[in-house]
């Protein structure tokens, strides 16, 4: 791997940083850091960054037009209350809420029939999300957000993660960000558990060993429509 690459290099000293990199590739990361003084500023910086998030906000008094709005928000107010319509006119517009009720109630039946079972939104070391992933019957869904450009010899791998179970690939994602990824069946009885999603950067065609080996680079949670 070239660790020479800007972007992988920031993106190994983010995951190192907030705490996602595995084991093994942060006992590479942290003998790289001993040669490498360039990569030790780039952890520096990351690390200035988010010591700056623990910080306590100053208290501000509240201004007075904020409080006005709250106080004629919260007030009684005056109700308006229509005439009696005749019965008859009553009974249509009930008929009429009950149809569009069935309508809409089979709409969603039929939605859930055909439509995704599962929805993750992965963000990146900034909590920005990444991408958005729909889990279907026999495949998943992949739609970029705010992707991050990698080199055409390094390719992005997904995994699903149970509680404390071991990362398990669902493939490679798509050379353009978008696009499907197929699940064979063991893969797709993995999406009933609760499950932890996250791309790793990783070879061109996935992890040699079956488990990442890169940064973390994206990760979120899998949660039922």
């Amino acid at each position: 791997m070239n660790y020479q690459t800007t972007a992988l290099r920031r993106a190994l000293a983010a995951d190192y940083a907030i705490g996602l990199m595995p084991a093994t590739a942060r006992r590479r990361f942290d003998a790289l850091l001993l040669e490498d003084a360039a990569l030790r500023v780039e952890l520096g910086h990351w690390q200035d960054a988010l010591a700056s998030l623990t910080g306590t906000l100053p208290e501000r008094p509240v201004p007075a037009h904020i409080w006005e709005g709250i106080k004629a928000r919260i007030e009684p107010q005056v109700l308006h209350v229509p005439a009696k319509r005749p019965f008859w006119k009553n009974i249509r517009v009930l008929a009429a809420a009950c149809a569009m009720l069935v309508a809409i109630t089979v709409g969603v039946l039929y939605q859930r029939d055909t439509g995704a079972q599962y929805n993750a939104t992965l963000v990146n070391a900034s909590q920005q999300p990444a991408l958005q992933i729909k889990a279907f019957t026999d495949h998943l869904q992949v739609d970029p957000v705010t992707l991050a450009a990698i080199e055409p010899t390094l390719s992005l791998e997904l995994w699903a993660i149970a509680p404390g179970g071991k990362p398990i690939s669902l493939g490679l994602l798509p050379a353009s960000g978008k696009g499907r990824i197929q699940l064979s069946d063991a893969q797709r009885a993995l999406l009933t558990a609760p499950l932890t999603l996250a791309v790793s950067l990783e070879p061109h065609g996935g992890s040699p060993t079956g488990q990442p080996t890169g940064p973390v680079l994206y990760q979120g949670q899998l949660a039922s429509l």
